[in-house]
């Protein structure tokens, strides 16, 4: 039996720019963290040697692997040559919400594949083989800074280059200006499950629009921009630079917000948040605030309908759990 477990991520500048689309053409970077919600995976061999099984959402037994629906185990399972085992997912965050779910799923299955075998893998190994199967075998308009976050944990800036190399930065950020910048930051769960392939496909055409290279390349300063400012402990300017990233984002592709989602984050500004974003490709999930510890009182009031969701940080990444 072993157990793995990869973590969710949240985003706060740069998003999108780790789409090929763009950093294949002007480089590209993202500054995110990993947070302390997970998928967790279990692989053991099943009872019946002819049958894989498959338990998520759903249940699926076959003898043949390509009879899966499941794109992602299929995949996974046929890149690795192995059929009858059995494997659980659970998570502790709803799959479609923004933290980057579909990926961290990939890695925790991935590093549970590999122990399985009894083999190993590099943390830039296994975002590698995450963001091939995912990107290059699947045809997810996707990006890769999920599959990096999930595999090297932390607070970290990712550099992606015009080559398809990436490049991974711990955030050299004080430890006491780390916990009061979790302090500072608020999580609001506002439902629904965003179809994240159709609007980050919409936003891979749409970044051949000049304006929108444009909104992407300053979303990529202002990456560039936070990481200067956390490292000088300057962390309220994550406030700023939340709003500003949001401005730029929303402006990428139809479905990233919508009124509702607007209405919420003006009601929140109002209340004293200085900046925040939507999470992930947009549409539903998770909305993100920097608020300051005088004004968050008056926030969770004006956001009561919402639920708050706590967590802190993560920094170990894709790990094993269990092994015997």
């Amino acid at each position: 039996m072993i157990i793995t477990k990869a973590p969710f991520r949240v985003s706060f500048a740069g998003g999108g720019s780790d789409i090929a689309s763009f950093y294949e053409k002007n480089g590209g970077c993202v500054l995110s963290t990993t947070i302390d919600k997970y998928v967790y995976l279990s692989i053991h061999p099943s009872f019946h040697k002819n049958e894989t099984i498959l338990r998520y959402k759903k249940s699926e037994v076959v003898e043949n692997i390509n009879e899966l629906s499941h794109d992602i185990v299929k995949a996974c399972l046929e890149n690795a040559h192995l059929t009858g085992v059995e494997i659980h997912s659970d998570a502790d965050v709803p799959a479609g919400s923004g933290l980057g779910s579909s990926s961290a799923f990939t890695v925790a299955l991935l590093e549970a594949l590999e122990a399985y075998k009894n083999e190993s893998s590099s943390k830039e190994k296994l975002a590698q083989e995450a963001c091939d199967i995912e990107i290059n075998q699947l045809g997810n308009p996707i990006g890769k800074q999920d599959q990096y976050a999930a595999s090297y944990g932390g607070l970290n800036f990712y550099r992606f280059h015009k080559d398809g190399s990436v490049t991974v930065e711990n955030v050299k950020i004080s430890d006491e200006a780390k916990i009061e910048l979790k302090k500072n930051l608020l999580l609001f769960y506002i439902g629904g499950v965003h179809d994240a392939s159709k609007i980050l496909a919409e936003q891979t055409e749409n970044n051949k629009k000049v304006d929108k290279e444009k909104s992407l390349k300053e979303m990529c300063h202002l990456a560039e921009r936070l990481k200067y400012e956390l490292e000088h402990d300057n962390i309220d300017a994550m406030g700023d630079i939340l709003h500003q990233n949001w401005r730029l984002k929303r402006t990428l592709a139809s479905g990233i917000s919508s009124p509702m989602i607007d209405g919420l984050y003006e009601k929140a500004r109002q209340a004293g948040a200085m900046g925040g974003k939507l999470l992930g490709a947009g549409g539903a999930g998770f909305m993100l605030f920097y608020v300051t510890a005088d004004k968050q009182a008056a926030v969770k009031q004006a956001l009561s309908e919402l639920t708050e969701f706590d967590f802190d940080y993560d920094t170990k990444g894709a790990t094993i759990c269990y092994a015997e």
